[in-house]
C-alpha cells in the first residue's frame, strides 16, 4: 500500500512539473507589446493630461467658495423642492 501511494505522489509531481514547463514555453510564443506592457502607466499619462487641461488660467481670479451656511441652505432648498415634487398629485 505504501509503494502505491509513493508511486501516485511521484506521478502527480512529475505531471505537475511537466505542465509547468510546458506553460513556460508557451508564454514565450506570444510577445507582450509596449501597450500591453504596463496599462497602469498609460492610465497615469491620461490622468496627467486631463489634469493639465483642468488647470486654471493664472490670470483668472479663483471662484469664491460658498460658506457653510450657504451650502447648507442650498441643500435644504433642494430637499424641499424634491419633497414638493414627490407630493404633487399626478394629473392622470
Amino acid at each position: 500500500m505504501r509503494k502505491l501511494l509513493t508511486w501516485a505522489v511521484v506521478s502527480f509531481g512529475i505531471a505537475a512539473l511537466l505542465r509547468k514547463l510546458r506553460a513556460r514555453g508557451h508564454a514565450d510564443e506570444y510577445p507582450v507589446t509596449a501597450a500591453e506592457d504596463n496599462p497602469a502607466e498609460e492610465l497615469r499619462q491620461k490622468l496627467a493630461e486631463t489634469r493639465e487641461d483642468e488647470m486654471p488660467v493664472p490670470g483668472a481670479p479663483p471662484l469664491p467658495e460658498p460658506t457653510l451656511d450657504e451650502r447648507r441652505a442650498d441643500v435644504h432648498e433642494e430637499g424641499r423642492a424634491a419633497i414638493d415634487e414627490m407630493q404633487k398629485p399626478d394629473a392622470d
